[in-house]
C-alpha cells in the first residue's frame, strides 16, 4: 500500500504541470509565513477600555485641551500633566504585555535623551490589570525607562476618548492642546517630526 501511494506522489511529480502548481503553492505559503512573522510586532494590541476610536483618525490634528490627571508613578509620586505645562509632552497608554509597546519603549527612552533639555517630556501611562501591574516597576528598570511611568485610574482613560488599542499616544503642545493621536506602534521618526515642527513656534 505505502508502495503504490509512493509511485503515485513520483508520477504526479513528474509531470511538469504538477510540479509548477506545487511551487506555486509553496511559494505563497513562504511569502504568507514571512509576511505575517514581520508584521506581528506592529498591530496595536486590544486594550482594557471602552472604544471611541474611528478608524482612519491616527496622526489626526485634534486640536482640543488635553485632560489633565493625576496618578501615582511607579516611584510613589503623584504625576500630574499640569505640571508640564509649557512643555511638549507625549502621553503613552501602554502596557507591559504588549508587544507593539515593548517596541517602542526603547524609541521614546531615545526622544527623552534627545529633547530633554528643550522642554520636551514623555509620561507612560500603564494600563496593566491586577494580574500584570507587579511587572510594571521591573519593566521600567529592565528598558531603562528615563520617563515618568504612572498607572491608569478607571477615568483616564476616558477623558482622552476611551483607549481601545494600545499603544496609543498623544502628542501635547506646549498650550496644552493634543496636536496628534496615534493608535498602534508609531515609527520615532514620525515623532521627530511632530516634536521639530512644535519646536519651532
Amino acid at each position: 500500500m505505502a508502495q503504490k501511494n509512493e509511485n503515485k506522489i513520483l508520477k504526479f511529480l513528474e509531470s511538469k504541470k504538477n510540479r509548477s502548481r506545487l511551487y506555486t503553492v509553496l511559494f505563497f505559503v513562504i511569502f504568507g509565513v514571512f509576511f505575517i512573522v514581520n508584521n506581528s510586532g506592529n498591530e496595536p494590541e486590544k486594550g482594557p477600555y471602552p472604544p471611541n476610536y474611528v478608524p482612519g483618525q491616527n496622526n489626526a490634528a485634534v486640536k482640543e485641551i488635553a485632560p489633565n490627571f493625576s496618578l501615582n508613578s511607579i516611584e510613589g509620586e503623584k504625576i500630574s500633566l499640569a505640571d508640564y505645562k509649557g512643555k511638549i509632552v507625549l502621553v503613552d497608554f501602554w502596557a507591559t504585555w504588549c508587544g507593539p509597546c515593548r517596541k517602542g519603549v526603547p524609541d521614546l527612552v531615545d526622544l527623552k535623551n534627545k529633547y530633554s533639555d528643550k522642554g520636551f517630556e514623555v509620561i507612560g501611562i500603564s494600563v496593566d490589570r491586577s494580574n500584570t501591574i507587579s511587572q510594571v516597576k521591573p519593566f521600567a528598570k529592565e528598558f531603562n525607562i528615563n520617563y515618568p511611568v504612572v498607572y491608569t485610574d478607571e477615568q483616564t482613560p476616558g477623558k482622552f476618548g476611551g483607549i481601545q488599542y494600545i499603544p496609543t499616544s498623544f502628542v501635547i503642545d506646549q498650550e496644552g492642546y493634543i496636536v496628534s493621536k496615534h493608535v498602534g506602534y508609531v515609527e520615532k521618526e514620525q515623532y521627530i517630526k511632530e516634536i521639530e515642527e512644535l519646536l519651532k513656534k
